[in-house]
């Protein structure tokens, strides 16, 4: 089947309108929004992420448990098991990954976003 050229803009608009409203919509269950939460607390940190020796920001932090996310959503079905199957350690390297606030000492990720999801769950509870 050949597409025309009358086709195909009707056709790229509607994927790009379906690619922004998946974009914008809410998480669908209570682990996806949890898990959106911590994802956008590292973002919003502006903390250093420590991932296998090199110093990321946030945001490029962020990205990266986003990619992780998405890859091995199938092993993470809670807020804990993405904390500890995924946005812990390096996949590659196993070595943990460490997060370090102004002001504050280096911990792992692992203790910190187990703290975040803590005040979220406590939040959620009101």
């Amino acid at each position: 089947m050949i597409i025309t050229r009358p086709l195909l803009l009707p056709a790229l608009l509607w994927m790009l309108a379906s690619f922004s409203a998946e974009l914008r919509a809410d998480p669908a269950t209570p682990a996806d929004r949890e898990i959106t939460y911590l994802i956008n607390s590292v973002e919003e940190s502006g903390c250093l992420f420590m991932r296998n020796g090199d110093e990321h920001q946030a945001t490029d932090a962020a990205d990266h448990l986003r990619l992780k996310y998405r890859r091995g959503k199938r092993y993470a079905k809670s807020a804990d098991q993405f904390i500890e199957r995924l946005a812990s350690e390096s996949s590659w390297t196993g070595k943990p990954y460490f997060i370090n606030c102004p002001g504050s000492p280096s911990v792992t990720s692992r203790d910190w976003l187990s703290d975040e999801l803590e005040r979220y769950r406590q939040s959620e509870a009101m």
